[in-house]
């Protein structure tokens, strides 16, 4: 047995410090319903790897995973891969850690008039969204800017980004494709929302955020029958970046809906954004909004703050926001004081893994979101991580950054898959999913009233249609009377 750290205690110390354990020793075979569903599936049983393990409830206490298989394989877990992403920020940064967004001009202001430039130094905030951009433009005017004359300049050089390659799994138009950038504003994206009006025959269409010079047609025909596809029903067009077209029509039986779309030109999108926001304010500008750097010789006007790292984590994991997710990591390497990198993040989050985990397999990184095809880690080490993020001062922001099953969050689908699955309510997860990866992650209370780690993922052409595997396992550890004391060494 090698040194474990004092905080590596219990099944943690033992997942991190001994020898390699084999892969099935002291853990029974997969529950029967498990592979039912993988089966009916067509997805053999080899393609999981997963690891229940009892959480312990005492320092120095020991137990016995009470299932494991292929958990020292590495594997792609997808979005279950933002755990090491927000966990490495929460004890690298602190749960109060804030981004700061800064106002600066290179000119004098007198009368309300700016005779200079207009600079807005982004942060990496990870949720400058629109209510947060319209209370920075009034913190703006209440300094005494109401007009500029000169241009609005955003500064992005917090981080220091290759061009941007094809987009995963070629989705340019899908919001989980946002790339990450220094200023981002509003996920780069536009929602589009379309309310029925069957007195006219028609539905609304109205978007948000305004964008500058963006054309969107007002209103779409309203057709009878199903809700179904309606998405393509609408033969939408948005290849002209500034001229959204809608050739077909919309079901009324669908109600309201809103349709979230990555703004086609990422890079125009916020100078757009930002500017439409200004004259909507009844701001002037005489220039343009532009990309840029912040002159030497600028002041600063004011400073405005993100919402907190625990705010933030907790949009991440619930909701799995990639972009965020992307953020978060590259301001690892940003707040050493250096443009933030995704090498310079890596680097750092993997000096982080070996001082917390000494000896256990490091998770492979890309760009810290589980959006990748070359991220990997072990089930092993995804239990060790949620055994000691279980612990110390960034617990409660940790935990309560996971979807709760059946009730919020990624995991609130459970509900809809299984209305009376035991689970619901008692289990606090992050969820993954790829067209070829299935996984969850996460904490689970026993019938017992015994707290579990649970990490099961599935890498197969075939992972989504056996999710059922996983909501088998879920109930399975959920379930455990009479298994509690089996399990204790």
């Amino acid at each position: 047995m090698k040194f474990c750290p004092p905080l590596l205690t219990g099944l943690l110390c033992a997942l991190v410090c001994s020898a390699p354990m084999a892969q099935t020793r002291h853990a029974q075979a997969l529950p029967a319903p498990v592979i039912k569903a993988l089966r009916q599936a067509q997805v053999p049983p080899q393609s999981l790897s997963v690891l229940i393990a009892p959480l312990p409830s005492a320092p120095n206490e020991a137990w016995r995973p009470r299932l494991a298989q292929h958990e020292q394989d590495a594997v792609n877990p997808a979005s279950v891969m933002k755990l090491f992403t927000t966990y490495a920020g929460l004890q690298l940064l602190g749960s109060d850690f804030t981004w700061r967004n800064r106002i600066y001009t290179d000119g004098p202001i007198k009368d309300g008039v700016l005779q200079g430039n207009l600079i807005v130094r982004g942060s990496g905030d990870p949720k400058l969204v629109i209510e947060r951009l319209q209370d920075l433009i009034g913190q703006i005017m209440a300094k005494g800017v109401r007009e500029v004359r000169g241009n609005i300049v955003l500064d992005r050089s917090v981080f220091d980004l290759a061009p941007r390659k094809d987009p995963f799994d070629d989705e340019p138009l899908r919001p989980y494709n946002a790339s990450p950038d220094g200023a981002l504003l509003n996920f780069k994206s536009v929602i589009y929302t379309f309310t029925p009006d069957p007195a006219s025959g028609r539905a609304r269409v109205r978007s948000e955020p305004p964008l500058t010079g963006l054309s969107v047609p007002a209103d779409v025909p309203l057709r009878s029958g199903p809700c179904q596809d309606w998405r393509s029903e609408l033969k939408a067009d948005f290849s002209q970046n500034l001229q959204t077209r809608f050739a077909g029509s919309y079901p009324a039986s669908c109600g309201e809906r809103a349709w979230p779309v990555a703004y086609p030109n990422p890079e125009d999108y916020a100078p757009r954004v930002f500017q439409a926001l200004w004259l909507q304010a009844e701001g002037q500008l005489t220039g343009q909004t532009v990309y840029g750097p912040t002159p030497a010789k600028a002041k600063l006007l004011l400073e405005a703050r993100s919402l907190p790292l625990a705010e933030v984590v907790a949009d991440i994991n619930k909701f799995s926001n990639n972009v965020m997710a992307q953020q978060l990591f590259l301001t690892l390497s940003s707040e050493l004081g250096a443009p933030g990198r995704f090498e310079a993040s890596r680097l750092r989050l993997d000096q982080w893994w070996r001082n917390q985990f000494p000896g256990l397999p490091a998770p492979v990184l890309d760009n810290g979101s589980g959006l990748s095809r070359s991220e990997r880690s072990t089930a092993r080490s995804l239990t060790a991580l949620l055994q000691l993020a279980s612990q110390g001062e960034a617990a409660p922001a940790f935990r309560n950054s996971l979807s709760i099953a059946g009730v919020d969050g990624t995991a609130a689908r459970l509900k809809d898959r299984q209305p009376n699955a035991a689970a619901i309510g008692k289990a606090w997860l992050k969820t993954g999913s790829l067209r070829d990866v299935a996984s969850i992650a996460g904490y689970v209370q026993g019938d017992s009233g015994r707290m579990y780690t649970l990490v099961a993922v599935l890498n197969h052409a075939n992972a989504q249609q056996a999710r059922p595997a996983l909501d088998a396992l879920l109930e399975w550890t959920v379930r455990d009377n009479g298994s509690v004391s089996a399990a204790k060494k």
